[in-house]
């Protein structure tokens, strides 16, 4: 495996540069000195931030991409075996490496490094440990999937002290980390187009757990079924948090809601009331979302009057439940949610609200993960009023031919759902518009492109 020296920079060529996480590392590494080159397939505000770091991006795959003069080549997982800049790289011995394997490499530059896994919710719980550590005033170094508005992006590049990052289980990508603190906030069947079933997937957050050293922490949901084989012979100490106070050192009590859907509740450690938590973010999930964040937060030394400070005025990444606007007294939302646990935590979160009828315009992400949670979706949608689904969002995947979004519809129409499959986004619009009334919800939801349907609706 090639190693590099953060000492000695080296001209670096990134295959897939615009994704959000690649396009961070590209970044860390400019900041160190290193020349980084790139390309995409399509223009993208991250490589136009990129151009402006003096990034020479190029968009389409080609071998003539790849400088003369490029030490190393990173790719993403999205990245075939035949891609023609990869080949070139092996044909011609210039070292390759995955977007994982780089990141693993960079984290283990500073003298703390967090990372925060699980099959939901890594996204925010990352940023709120952003929020804290930046209230702190740790400078840490973040890369995060999803547009922070606190860090004015995806990233940022802060002090050799601190680094904070999500750890995705996705072809096992994690097992290149060695985080000092690993945070784990659940564990279920996902990512079936690669794991088997989800006692690999289990198998591998465990192994990934054995990565922290004795000197470090694990933070762990207490509500995963069977938690404690994932920490089984660990040696580092081990952190719980959820909702039995039986089997966890923090857990919640007396939870309520605002009017915005936020919670209020009591945190108690280990049998002893700790402090009150205003949090900032809506819904049951993130309570406990943010109970990990504070626990991994005093596992390094936060004081605890900042950390639980930093989560009132916490603002959640763009794509989490985040408010586009109104149009005619109907509030737009958008949401990433692209797996049924996810759907029905953030439907249940919107009912927390004031509204007359909640609509959900649902994009499937993966024709591998529609058809593994087929009836799964059309549970977890079902708790909405209205639904409208589009086609399935490819992503990394080709149309396999068996599997379609009027499928998901057919499904849900079995209960009389008001339900329907609609194509075109522009003939979605045109539906929303002739048959949203005042005080509607309507959130778009999906991990593709389907934000653009409420982006469109407020632009009029």
């Amino acid at each position: 495996m090639y190693k590099i020296d953060f000492s000695n920079p080296i001209n670096v060529h990134f295959i897939g540069i615009g994704g959000i996480s690649m396009s961070g590392l590209a970044e860390i590494l400019i900041e160190n000195s290193f020349t980084v080159s790139g390309s995409d397939m399509n223009n993208s505000d991250m490589t136009t931030h990129l151009k402006t770091l003096g990034v020479n991006v190029f968009i389409g795959h080609r071998s003539s991409n790849i400088p003369l003069n490029t030490d190393l080549v990173v790719y993403t997982a999205a990245i075939a075996v035949d891609n023609s800049e990869l080949v070139y790289a092996k044909d011609n011995d210039i070292p390759v490496m995955d977007r994982a394997e780089l990141l693993g490499q960079i984290m283990s530059n500073y003298s703390c490094s967090i990372g925060v896994s699980g099959t939901h919710g890594k996204t925010t719980t990352t940023s709120m440990l952003s929020n804290i550590f930046i209230e702190a005033k740790k400078d840490p170094t973040i890369t995060v999937g999803g547009i922070l508005d606190i860090i004015s992006g995806n990233i940022k590049i802060g002090g050799s002290e601190y680094f904070i990052t999500e750890a995705c289980e996705y072809a096992n990508s994690f097992l290149k980390f060695h985080p000092t603190v690993a945070i784990v906030l659940n564990v279920e069947e996902d990512h079936l187009d690669f794991f088997k079933d989800l006692e690999e997937i289990k198998q591998s957050f465990s192994t990934y757990l054995s990565n922290v050293p004795d000197s470090g922490f694990i933070v762990i949901n207490s509500d995963i079924k069977d938690y404690k084989e994932l920490v089984k012979d660990k040696s580092c100490t081990i952190i719980t948090y959820g909702s039995n106070p039986e089997y966890s050192n923090w857990y919640p009590q007396n939870i309520v809601f605002d009017s915005n859907g936020h919670g209020v509740f009591d945190l108690y450690y280990k049998g002893s009331f700790f402090k009150k938590v205003n949090n900032n973010a809506t819904g049951m999930h993130n309570i406990y979302n943010s109970i990990a964040a504070i626990a991994a937060s005093i596992c390094v030394g936060i004081d605890e009057e900042t950390a639980v400070a930093a989560l009132s005025d916490f603002a959640s990444p763009r794509r989490r439940f985040e408010y586009k606007g109104s149009l005619h007294d109907i509030k737009l939302y958008d949401d990433y949610a692209h797996h049924p646990t996810e759907i029905k935590a953030t439907i249940e979160a919107a009912k927390k609200f004031d509204y007359n009828k909640l609509w959900v315009v649902f994009q499937p992400h993966t024709y591998s993960r529609t058809k593994a949670f087929l009836e799964d979706f059309a549970a977890a949608l079902s708790l909405a009023d209205q639904v409208i689904v589009t086609d399935i969002y490819a992503a990394r995947e080709k149309d396999p031919g068996d599997i379609h979004a009027n499928d998901l519809v057919n499904i849900m129409k079995k209960n009389c759902l008001n339900c329907r499959y609609i194509s075109s986004f522009d003939e979605i619009e045109y539906y929303l518009l002739q048959n949203l009334c005042p005080k509607d919800m309507l959130i778009t939801m999906g991990a593709g492109n389907i934000n653009l349907i409420g982006e469109d609706l407020i632009k009029g």
